[in-house]
């Protein structure tokens, strides 16, 4: 089977806090450790009540130094919320603390609303041409440096001269067509956003061109799992990330609600609609059906890589989804 990863929100659930919710993510990254998983990466969002992963460069080193052997990452930074320098010079001091274990993935989306990205950034104009470039300019200074717009030489320390697999995160074909060109590994949100999910893969794969980083296509795609002892208790499961996907819909994101009987049975048809599509790349239920989901996802789509999401509300059965998934995968 292809390695697995974990991707993980730092969910704050209701009843808790964000600091329970940053432990509870390295008490996953070490039960993910355990259990074989390739790497444990966290998502930058922001002004989202039910999310902790926030300052992910932060999060990241608290799991890192809670951690032997997992590879830790973003997934991802959103980098036009940054200037470039600061990113290579976290990253770079994530890799030097932690050498050989760091991935930095990038998107281009705010991670956020425009009042939250105005606040991050000050300023929101930009042309449809600044993410490549600042892709560009980051992967600059952990070679041998940058530039300012005078042409004065500009040093990511630490950061220079440090190896950070850097990988192009999307959700429709700009994502697939910028790893291509510059030869970067793909990562797709294909976790709540699969709709062009086989068209950017086919756009990827077809117009890589092979970089000093990679030599060859290599794709990860976002995968839930909401593993349990029976198809029927993991369909009670999936209803804290429904309930979640819907408040985020309709404007009012929150914490992560307790399962919920019946939940997804007492919505409107153009609600149950829209889960249906975001969340059809899922495995639901018992080992079995989890099994069967997995492999008919690998082998209609050829993935490299599966980066497993598991929002459940309660922890201990988020960490026994995730051994699931680790048992049926070999």
């Amino acid at each position: 089977m292809i390695p697995f990863s974990i991707l993980d929100l730092a969910p704050i659930v209701e009843g808790g806090d964000a600091g329970a919710a940053l432990r509870n993510a390295l008490d996953l990254a070490r039960h993910g450790e355990r259990l074989g998983y390739r790497r444990f990466w966290m998502a930058e969002h922001h002004s989202m009540p039910g999310i902790a992963s926030a300052a992910t460069s932060v999060a990241l080193a608290f799991v890192g130094a809670g951690t032997s052997t997992i590879r830790i990452g973003a997934g991802g930074v959103m980098l036009p919320n940054h200037a470039p320098l600061v990113i290579a010079e976290q990253f770079g001091t994530l890799e030097s603390l932690f050498p050989g274990r760091v991935d930095l993935g990038l998107g281009r989306a705010p991670g956020t609303d425009q009042a939250a990205a105005r606040a991050l950034r000050r300023n929101l104009a930009s042309d449809e041409n600044q993410f490549p470039r600042d892709v560009v300019e980051l992967m600059d200074y952990f070679k041998s440096g940058g530039q300012d717009d005078a042409g004065r030489k500009v040093r990511a320390v630490p950061g220079e001269g440090l190896m950070v697999p850097v990988w192009i995160l999307g959700s429709s074909l700009f994502g697939a067509q910028l790893a291509a060109m510059l030869g970067l590994p793909y990562a797709f949100a294909s976790h709540f956003a699969p709709a062009a999910m086989e068209s950017a893969i086919g756009l990827y794969r077809a117009n890589f061109q092979p970089s000093a980083q990679l030599d060859r296509p290599y794709v990860m795609l976002g995968f839930n799992a909401f593993a349990a002892g029976s198809d029927e208790e993991g369909r009670l499961l999936a209803t804290s990330v429904q309930q979640a996907f819907v408040a985020l819909r309709t404007g009012n994101p929150g914490k992560l609600k307790p399962p919920l009987p019946g939940y997804e049975e007492s919505l409107p048809p153009q609600a149950k609609a829209m889960l249906d599509q975001a969340l059809s790349c899922s495995a639901i239920g018992a080992p079995a059906t989890v099994k069967a989901a997995i492999e008919d996802f690998v082998h209609r789509t050829g993935a490299d890589e599966l980066m497993i999401t598991s929002q459940i509300y309660d922890h201990a059965a988020r960490l026994r989804s995730y051994e699931i998934v680790a048992e049926v995968a070999g």
